[in-house]
């Protein structure tokens, strides 16, 4: 009986120490699950509550740090900058900025130039860096792209540069001449000679000024609110029309075919102008007895049909260093042409902002020697044509004037003005 209590008794030990050492494994093993590791630190459960959500809306990029330089949270802009990669800041003094917050809790900001990724053009990216504490552990990084906003502030400067210039010119010119007939009141001819040249300048300046005034206006409005079918045997008229004294003078012969039954959709003024700047610019880069023609067709594409016109001319043709910066503003192939024409550069600026506003886009295809041709492609009206049945357009409804009317208005009657041919269909383009 001893000897069967004394087992006994060792084996009631026995189990309570098993439990008091299963007890205390279990509480041992919460209380390392509770503890955070280096793993944890990194993910959304650290950060204070609401910063996730606050981040997930900025517009900046976003990067918070932990106390080892580790990322807590990145958003995707911060990844497609590439300020993170690997898990870490791989920008050097953006950690330095982390590291200098961190140690003395100042919030601080810098502007910097990062290579930009994926090219081998040596472009730069321009940010805005700013880092603030977050917390008694964290720092929160804000990275503010600026490269469109310097890129804006470039063309900004440039453009009111170039303005200038462009309006110095004349305005100087006029100073001048109005002293060269104050000292020769007494000589009429010389008078008359400096009266013709102030002339000259001042129909310079009358253009600058509305040109100016038409580029501004297609940047700021949107046309297709006033958008409606226009015609474009109507808009061929009115651009042969307003060239018509250039190229007489020119002896030079204006050409349209295709134009018939096709229809766009915008705003009729600025289409008017884009297409009258094109021929405008074909008139006056021809040389004397040459050809102007101006084609339209509809073409079938994935996104929608479109209309193209274009403007053919035999003249000088534009080299291929040329064809990437006509349509910048202000910018000529032959500056010293341009002068002798009047022209201000701004033509063909105005035409590209026309056809991007109206959903479409210009093109060129020139060679030296040979001549241009600028193709204007823009939305047909498309459903809008049934709509045109039952709701006329302006020009219609005012009075029923078509393209007879106004070819007949620009149809020369002599043989020193315009010769204007309609065409049975568009000639072969380039």
């Amino acid at each position: 009986m001893d000897v069967n209590a004394a087992v006994a008794a060792v084996a009631a030990i026995a189990g309570v120490l098993t439990g008091v050492i299963a007890m205390l494994a279990f509480r041992w093993s919460e209380r390392e699950q509770k503890r955070p590791t280096r793993s944890s630190l990194h993910t959304d459960a650290v950060l204070p509550p609401g910063v996730d959500t606050v981040l997930s809306v900025l517009r900046s990029s976003a990067v918070v740090l932990d106390e080892a330089d580790a990322v807590v949270k990145a958003s995707s802009a911060a990844y497609a900058l590439g300020l993170v990669r690997g898990g870490k800041l791989a920008v050097e003094p953006m950690l330095q900025m982390a590291r200098d917050t961190r140690r003395d809790g100042e919030i601080r900001q810098v502007e910097l130039d990062l290579p930009r990724r994926g090219t081998g053009r040596g472009e730069a990216l321009a940010v805005s860096a700013r880092v603030a504490p977050l917390g008694s552990r964290l720092v929160l990084l804000l990275v503010e792209d600026l490269t469109e906003a310097r890129r804006i502030e470039a063309v900004r400067r440039d453009f009111v540069a170039n303005v200038s210039h462009e309006l110095k010119t004349p305005v100087g010119a006029l100073s001048l001449l109005s002293e060269a007939v104050m000292d020769a009141s007494d000589d009429p001819e010389a008078v008359e000679r400096f009266a013709g040249r102030m002339q000259i300048e001042a129909t310079r300046l009358t253009s600058l000024v509305q040109e100016l005034i038409d580029l501004s206006r297609v940047q700021n409005d949107d046309p297709l609110e006033d958008a409606e079918p226009v015609r474009v045997d109507e808009l061929v008229a009115e651009a042969v029309d307003r060239c018509r004294h250039q190229a007489g003078a020119k002896q030079i012969t204006m050409a349209a075919g295709g134009t018939a039954d096709l229809r766009v959709w915008g705003n009729r003024g600025q289409l008017a102008a884009a297409l009258g700047n094109l021929v405008e610019n074909a008139v006056n880069y021809s040389p004397a007895r040459t050809r102007v023609g101006i084609a339209a067709r509809s073409v079938n594409a994935p996104g929608g049909d479109h209309i193209e016109i274009a403007v053919t001319d035999q003249g000088i043709g534009i080299s291929d260093k040329d064809k990437e910066r006509i349509f910048e503003r202000f910018y000529r192939v032959d500056p010293a042409r341009s002068r002798a024409t009047g022209g201000t550069g701004l033509g063909l600026a105005i035409v590209k902002h026309v056809a991007a506003s109206h959903g479409g886009e210009v093109a060129v295809w020139s060679a030296e020697g040979q001549g241009s041709t600028f193709t204007l492609r823009l939305p047909e009206a498309g459903a809008a044509r049934d709509r045109a049945h039952q709701q006329p357009a302006r020009h219609e409804r005012a009075g029923g004037a078509g393209l007879d009317e106004e070819a007949g208005r620009s149809t020369p009657t002599s043989p020193e003005s315009t010769a204007y041919e309609t065409l049975p269909a568009p000639e072969v383009l380039p």
